[in-house]
């Protein structure tokens, strides 16, 4: 077992990221020993992770974090690093390493707020890890404010400072920052191999495996909620029955506002778990009595916590929206293969009657106009369109073909 086990389809970004590590550990181990410093080395202090959804920049980030960090005995005698046992690797791995800090969008952007201690904490040393990191998990989430916050850390980085930045395209990055990191690009991994890790390290029935990653085409993070979440499931299956629901404006009204709850609900469950969890966590270090009661002068503390859950919220169910979404173009996509003949393996076989239902009753060109309103709505929803709004505009466009 090592770090890099749940990067499924990546075995040459692992083999980059391992090369480095070890370097990053030569590197170390000769400056506590005041020793010559290697003279070449594939290590460096900004990294940008780029793929598509699925394809496990976040996880390969994280990873390569923790080979950084890696304190195995068996990396001091020459093992590679990244043992993924050793307190180093799991502490990283599980996000509780102190010199692991992660930024993830809480909203639509990363605001130079939720910069601004981070990107300070990148000028100090280890406090006792091997190397002091900062992983930001939406990069192409940085507004203009917060990305020249990141470009000044990322000029002029302390000497054991490493950034790790991730984003679906590097097109997504501004050109400063890019220009100073070392790129490595994901690619979206084989059905097969998506299937074989859920198999392997999730315990899930072949048949199920299979399905799941057929049903989102690769993607790991959706593979394995499906495989695994029978509530993820169900939604998923009502998704697929909308294009059949949508014969006049009625249906069109409801079967929006349907998927709308569906995406609040789910958005609620999740903001639930993880609210809950960090608010105990806060209350906790600030020192809470008996009964909850909060010490004097931390309501600023706690209101901003509850702002930063709030615009989380709003995130989520946007996120699960936009999930939706995709699990609607994937199914037209499938319904234009079958009208175009084309070899290419259906993603849908579970809703196959519906989909030749529609290939059959209408024109290829009505199947592109429809993925082209899907795409219109994810467009609404980036400007802030009121969900309900966009989703309905939508609806009565897949009718219209």
């Amino acid at each position: 077992m090592s770090v890099w086990d749940d990067l499924v389809g990546q075995e040459r970004v692992s083999e980059q990221l391992s090369a480095a590590a070890r370097d990053a550990d030569a590197l170390v181990t000769a400056v506590a020993a005041d020793a010559p410093l290697p003279e070449a080395s594939k290590m460096t202090h900004a990294w940008l992770f780029t793929g598509p959804p699925g394809a496990g920049r976040n996880q390969a980030a994280r990873a390569f974090a923790a080979a950084l960090q890696c304190v195995s005995p068996d990396r001091a005698l020459g093992g590679a690093p990244g043992c993924g046992f050793c307190d180093g690797c799991h502490t990283a791995l599980v996000g509780t390493h102190a010199d692991v800090n992660t930024v993830a969008a809480v909203g639509t952007q990363i605001l130079a707020d939720d910069m601004r201690d981070t990107v300070r904490k990148s000028f100090t040393s280890p406090a006792n890890g091997r190397w002091q990191i900062i992983l930001v998990e939406d990069a192409e989430r940085l507004n203009e404010k917060s990305a020249n916050a990141v470009l000044k850390a990322v000029e002029e980085p302390a000497p054991r400072t490493v950034w790790l930045l991730c984003a679906p395209s590097i097109e997504d990055v501004l050109p400063t920052i890019r220009s100073r990191c070392r790129h490595l690009n994901l690619s979206t991994p084989s059905v097969d191999a998506v299937a074989d890790m859920l198999v392997r390290r999730e315990g899930v029935e072949p048949e199920v495996a299979a399905a799941a990653a057929r049903a989102t085409q690769g993607h790991v993070d959706r593979a394995r909620r499906l495989a695994t979440d029978p509530a993820a499931r169900e939604r998923r299956a009502a998704v697929l029955k909308l294009p059949l629901r949508i014969g006049d404006v009625g249906g069109c009204l409801k079967a929006a506002q349907e998927l709308v709850d569906a995406a609040a609900e789910d958005a609620k469950q999740l903001a639930e778990e993880m609210d809950g969890k960090e608010t105990e966590e806060l209350k906790a270090a600030m020192g809470a009595g008996q009964g909850g009661r909060m010490p004097r002068g931390t309501a600023g503390v706690m209101k901003e916590l509850e702002d930063k859950q709030k615009r989380r919220r709003t995130r989520t169910q946007r996120d699960s929206l936009d999930l939706a979404l995709t699990d609607l173009t994937a199914f037209y996509r499938d319904v234009l293969a079958l009208q175009l003949g084309s070899r290419v393996a259906l993603a849908n076989t579970d809703a196959e009657d519906a989909l030749q239902r529609l290939a059959r009753d209408s024109a290829p060109e009505s199947t592109l106009r429809r993925i082209e309103a899907i795409a219109a709505c994810r467009d609404a929803l980036d400007r802030n369109v009121a969900p309900l709004l966009a989703v309905e505009a939508m609806t009565m466009a897949l009718r219209a073909g």
